[in-house]
């Protein structure tokens, strides 16, 4: 049986679920197929695969600050109201993806509305957050998805 390492191909469900068991994220009806440190996932969360193989299912405890940062006041941005689509309806909670000067795709949660400016929150919504990680491996292979040669044990 293959066990998973750096490199392999990997499909598999997951979930990450916060205390209280609301579901942050979750693969869904499509298990996530990637090969690992390719940046699908957090290296944080990856160290917690290598060694396990096909139908192996496990639940991991992650404490805050160990793979998303800390909350930071510097990522807590002002904005002029200007800066968002006139016809949007802004509102705190609201998740806005914002485009950086390099070209990147940034999340960020609005806190807060005043008049004519808005309170953007970019950190990582799971900052300093302890949650719990939840695993299923459906299939292990090598090298690239390409090329790889998924085992199903």
């Amino acid at each position: 049986m293959s066990v998973i390492a750096p490199g392999s191909r990997v499909v598999m469900h997951y979930s990450l679920h916060l205390e209280g068991g609301f579901v942050a994220d979750t693969s869904g009806d499509e298990p996530l197929d990637f090969i690992l440190g390719d940046g699908t996932l957090e290296p944080g969360l990856e160290r917690h695969l290598v060694g396990l193989g096909v139908r192996e299912q496990r639940e991991f405890a992650i404490a805050p600050g160990t793979v998303f940062p800390f909350p930071t006041k510097a990522a807590v941005q002002v904005m002029e109201r200007s800066a968002f689509p006139k016809d949007m309806p802004l509102e705190p909670g609201l998740i806005f993806e914002f485009n950086t000067p390099a070209g990147d795709v940034v999340p960020g949660r609005i806190r807060s509305l005043e008049e004519g400016a808005v309170t953007v929150d970019f950190n990582h919504p799971l900052a300093g957050k302890s949650f719990t990680f939840a695993i299923e491996i459906l299939e292990v292979g090598r090298g690239s998805a390409a090329d790889a040669l998924p085992e199903r044990d």
